[in-house]
């Protein structure tokens, strides 16, 4: 019974997407590393102020429905209670949405801007210094939500009030299917989302699997090499297969819960035993920075110095952002039925944008601290040795090193975990015939996403490098971004249509 519920042509085709893409990789990684790049400076040179247009509209957009009309518009019946808690809810939305990526890269982002700042402050210097402090922030933030956010309303409006029977990426567009749910356009944006995904996801767990693997290298003298890094993908693969087997209420909400009580946890030792003076002030002025900079680092394009700053970095994680908003879109549409649009927007962007802040303003600042006062050389550390190093270092730094490393790596895992049971998860229900609102895509269904989803992360590691992640990142999300003209337009139209009035 489960077997035919199964759509097959998009099963088949999601399938077909991970061998053509992992094979030829895998086969032929120099050559598949220069293609990779090139197509990389191709996107990012042609097409990278796209990027940056579209999270000013999408911020625009999502402030237009969360402040006007149609902020009270609820998500399913009139009088539906939320199906979760506002805490749970926020922490798988955070989970889902952040995952390990986000301890791979806060402790030590504002090194890449401390040596090659933005806006032509001079390596190294105090205004370097402030930069690096608040453009982790930035890139982490509220425009980064924004690109979760718009493709969560733009699905779950029109998955809940026309109760339609499956839960997909070209649920956005329905406005322009007429009511039909299989059309080929429709199979086309399906089919560019699971892309999205291999990409998106295949970049997150290659960014954290090798700091998981460093972790434990610190605690059990391993040597950290590729073996390892298999194997921490098994380890994860174990956790979130656990998860996801379980399902939503009984495996994702439970290890997102938990995981969430665990950073914080681990954010509040390394403030009361860290700097917590320079924690706090630095933290402070990174916000203050932010407020007064926000339009201009959301415009910035660089034309006259063509430093490649932007290209590098705020086009790069528009991206990536942009490739994991139609899964995370999808997830936070399942477990949001009963909240308004104003509540799904607000909550997305001011939770999402808090807590990542939170990990750059206590992880990162605590790095900047290390370098500022000599006790540590982190960029020279992250130009030698790479950054899972610089990071298990500067851990090693703060009092009960062992105990630290431990927790932070248990926290990798889980926050790894988290992200893949969500994205597998959601996979599963994309390629599912039949999914009313509050089903569960068949168990073996999710399971085995759960593990086909790591080929692609193991042939980006393999292929080596994070220029090559990155690169995947950008080529992926080309295709979501077209379709999210039209996704905005078809939301607009709908509750146009469905709430007229002034």
């Amino acid at each position: 019974m489960e077997q035919r519920e199964v759509d097959w042509p998009s099963f088949g085709g999601c399938l077909a997407i991970i061998v053509v893409v992992c094979v030829p990789l895998a086969a032929f990684p120099e050559a598949g590393g220069r293609l990779l790049q090139r197509a990389y400076d191709l996107i990012a040179g042609t097409f990278g102020f796209a990027y940056l247009l579209a999270g000013v509209g999408v911020m625009a957009l999502l402030a237009w429905l969360a402040f006007g009309r149609h902020g009270p518009v609820v998500l399913g019946a009139d009088d539906a209670a939320p199906d979760f808690s506002t805490y749970s809810w926020v922490a798988m939305l955070f989970c889902a949405g952040i995952g390990a990526g986000m301890l791979a890269w806060a402790p030590i982002e504002w090194a890449y801007y401390y040596d090659a700042p933005p806006f032509g402050a001079a390596p190294r210097s105090v205004e370097a210094a402030a930069w690096g402090s608040t453009y982790g922030i930035f890139h982490w933030g509220p425009t980064a939500w924004g690109f979760y956010c718009l493709p969560t309303v733009a699905i779950a409006y029109p998955y809940y009030t026309q109760r339609l029977t499956c839960l997909r990426f070209s649920t956005s567009c329905q406005y322009f299917f007429g009511g039909r749910e299989e059309t080929r356009r429709a199979r086309v944006i399906d089919w560019l989302f699971m892309i999205a995904l291999l990409g998106g996801a295949g970049s997150s767990l290659g960014f954290s699997t090798p700091l998981i693997a460093a972790c434990i290298s610190r605690l059990t003298g391993v040597e950290r090499d590729f073996g390892l890094e298999v194997v921490v993908v098994g380890l994860c693969v174990a956790l979130f297969g656990t998860s996801v087997w379980f399902g939503l209420k009984k495996g994702i909400k439970r290890l997102s819960d938990v995981n969430v009580v665990l950073a914080l946890v681990l954010l509040a030792y390394m403030v009361i035993v860290g700097p917590t003076v320079f924690l706090l002030q630095t933290s402070l002025n990174s916000v203050g920075v932010l407020l007064a900079e926000f339009i201009r680092m959301n415009s910035w394009t660089d034309p006259f110095t063509d430093s490649g700053f932007v290209e590098r970095w705020t086009i790069f994680y528009w991206a990536w952002w942009v490739a994991y908003g139609p899964f995370v879109g999808l997830f936070v549409t399942r477990i949001s039925r009963g909240r308004t649009l104003r509540q799904v927007i607000l909550g997305m962007i001011g939770w999402g944008s808090l807590g990542s802040a939170l990990f750059f303003m206590v992880m990162g600042n605590y790095g900047l601290h290390l370098e500022l006062t000599g006790v540590l050389g982190v960029s020279g550390l992250l130009d030698a040795e790479g950054a899972p190093t610089a990071i298990v270092a500067m851990l090693d730094q703060l009092p009960a090193p062992g105990l630290v490393v431990g927790v932070f790596c248990l926290v990798c895992v889980v926050f790894a975990a988290t992200t893949y049971d969500s994205a597998s998860y959601t996979l599963a229900a994309a390629v599912t015939r039949r999914l009313a609102a509050g089903d569960d895509p068949p168990r073996w269904h999710r399971l085995f996403w759960a593990v086909a989803l790591t080929l692609l992360p193991l042939t980006l590691m393999f292929v080596g490098g994070l220029e090559v992640m990155q690169t995947a990142t950008l080529v992926a999300s080309l295709p979501i971004l077209v379709v999210g003209v039209f996704m905005s337009i078809a939301l607009v139209k709908q509750l146009a249509r469905d709430h007229p009035g002034s």
